[in-house]
């Protein structure tokens, strides 16, 4: 176990934030982190994936563990399904498209999301129609108090939109080691009808797509869309897409008639953050080097040298601004640190 002190964590987060660790190791198994946890004695570690989902907004004082677990495996095949498992520290892109290459569909969709697959389920991540859960089919976690390992299913997780036990009750108290998913070895269920895929195959002359042709879409879609964190610092999606009560919606629609909306469940409505967003006047705006990115009103970028309490203070003005005009009030999907 080597553990280095002040060390610079703007390469390991995706806003590219300058943010020190007072210090910082690397675990590569389940045994190395637990041999951590059992010699580590100043307090609870943080444990730091992709770098893809958080915010920093200064220097963190503790251990910080980069979950570098890897490892993928089909474990079984059976009646037309298949039980994939990886480890906390994969790419979760990668483990999309090795899926991909063995053939195995359900999550084309989730394709090009940044992040590793440890953090995939603390924070149910899901795009164009398909969330995590639905392919959800157990995990093993490392409690960091105790060194213990536990398993945890679909149940256990308590996955909602963007949500899981791992961001509420448990939140920092667990370091996923592996997930496994419950996919699909054919005939595959495609869901193209959400967003611009079916237009994107449609432009492609693709009458009969595959699992591939999806993930191709998809990844054309969010590449149009997104900015590459290599290239222009960020996080994806900031604010998570409220969802309101219909009759709030109604009264939201008969002021605003081009209100872009889904339906989101019984009696509730899902209004895109990045529509409100932009109706507020801020796609394209930038506050010194933190700003609104000007393709996708939803993701907020780093120009350079943001700060982590710029950005956040960008983020709030946005807040306040779409509150004020819809009486709606955006939660973050990013964890601020």
């Amino acid at each position: 176990m080597i553990i280095q002190d002040n060390i610079s964590l703007r390469h390991y987060n995706t806003f590219g934030i300058e943010a020190k660790a007072r210090h910082y190791t690397e675990v590569y198994s389940t045994s190395e982190l637990q041999e951590v946890l059992q010699q580590w004695k100043g307090g609870a570690p943080f444990i730091l994936g992709g770098g893809s989902n958080i915010l920093l907004t200064g220097d963190l004082g503790r251990l910080v563990v980069r979950n570098c677990i890897k490892g993928r495996e089909i474990v079984r095949k059976e009646n037309g399904k298949a039980w994939v498992a990886a480890g906390g520290g994969e790419n979760w892109h990668d483990f999309v498209l090795w899926c991909l290459e063995n053939e195995l569909g359900g999550i084309e969709n989730l394709s090009l999301i940044p992040g590793t697959v440890g953090a995939a389920p603390i924070q149910n991540i899901g795009a164009y129609g398909v969330e995590l859960r639905d392919v959800f089919h157990s995990l093993e976690a490392v409690e960091l108090s105790s060194g213990m390992e536990h398993a945890f299913g679909r149940e256990a997780c308590r996955f909602g939109y963007r949500e899981s036990i791992f961001k509420g009750p448990l939140k920092g108290q667990y370091c996923i080691t592996r997930v496994m998913v419950e996919l699909t070895t054919g005939p595959h269920h495609l869901n193209t009808s959400y967003g611009a895929i079916r237009e994107t195959l449609e432009n492609w002359n693709i009458k009969e797509p595959t699992i591939q042709d999806v993930s191709r879409a998809v990844t054309a879609i969010r590449s149009s869309k997104l900015p590459d964190p290599a290239v222009l610092g960020n996080s994806g999606s900031f604010f998570k897409n409220p969802e309101i009560p219909l009759i709030q919606f109604e009264a939201l629609q008969a002021r605003f008639p081009n209100i872009i909306h889904y339906p989101a469940g019984e009696g509730l409505i899902k209004v895109p953050a990045g529509w409100l967003i932009e109706q507020c006047g801020w796609k394209g705006q930038r506050i010194g080097d933190a700003g609104c990115y000007e393709k996708q009103a939803l993701v907020l970028v780093n120009y350079g040298t943001a700060s982590g309490p710029e950005v956040l203070e960008l983020a709030q003005q946005i807040v306040d601004s779409v509150e004020q005009k819809f009486g709606i009030r955006l939660a973050p999907e990013v964890n601020v640190v």
